[in-house]
């Protein structure tokens, strides 16, 4: 396999996909901010920031956190 096509395999599946998946997931958070936040940004933008510079580490602390907010303890 050439260096060239292994630079756009890292590319896609390293960074495009992750943001893409960010982006279009339903449980990502909103693109606005809660009303009377203090942050210009919602949790989705901050997500697709983090992603977008951290890459494919970036996208497991976001899968960590959205597994986290969904499990909910029996009771």
């Amino acid at each position: 396999m050439s260096a060239m096509a292994i630079a756009w395999l890292v590319l896609i599946f390293g960074f495009a996909l992750p943001l893409a998946h960010v982006a279009f997931s339903a449980q990502g958070g909103g693109w606005r901010p809660p009303p009377g936040a203090g942050c210009p940004f919602g949790p989705r933008t901050g997500w697709f920031v983090i992603v977008l510079f951290l890459g494919p580490l970036g996208w497991l602390l976001y899968l960590r956190a959205r597994s986290r907010t969904r499990s909910t303890p029996s009771s």
